[in-house]
């Protein structure tokens, strides 16, 4: 797993770690204070997806993602100074795993905007 980075001022390894060490706080801290989260998933279809606005809503998610007993591992992230992509993988102590596709839009070295699409096992 390598990680591309070419001349953006966002930091790729920061978010990497972020995600990989359960820090809320440290993620939080690489949205811009308007940005917009975007998730498809089981329970949010395409037609009705799960969308949160500004840091006061995002925080919440991060905090309540990172508090799961679960592991993170960032695969496959690449970025080109506007916009950075990568693959989450999860896994729950009973072996439920959980793939997300995320790509973001970025404003310097902040997150404007993250489209996430989830799997999960079952």
């Amino acid at each position: 797993m390598s990680t591309a980075q070419t001349s953006s001022a966002f930091d790729l390894r920061a978010l990497r770690s972020a995600i990989e060490s359960r820090d809320a706080a440290a993620q939080a801290a690489m949205f811009a204070d308007d940005a917009e989260v975007v998730m498809v998933d089981r329970d949010h279809p395409p037609g009705e997806p799960q969308v949160l606005r500004g840091i006061g809503e995002i925080r919440p998610m991060l905090d309540d993602l990172f508090a799961r007993d679960m592991t993170h591992q960032v695969q496959s992230a690449v970025t080109d100074g506007e916009r950075a992509a990568y693959v989450l993988a999860c896994r729950y102590p009973d072996g439920t795993r959980v793939l997300c596709s995320t790509m973001l839009e970025l404003d310097g070295d902040r997150i404007a905007r993250q489209v996430g699409v989830q799997a999960w096992d079952g």
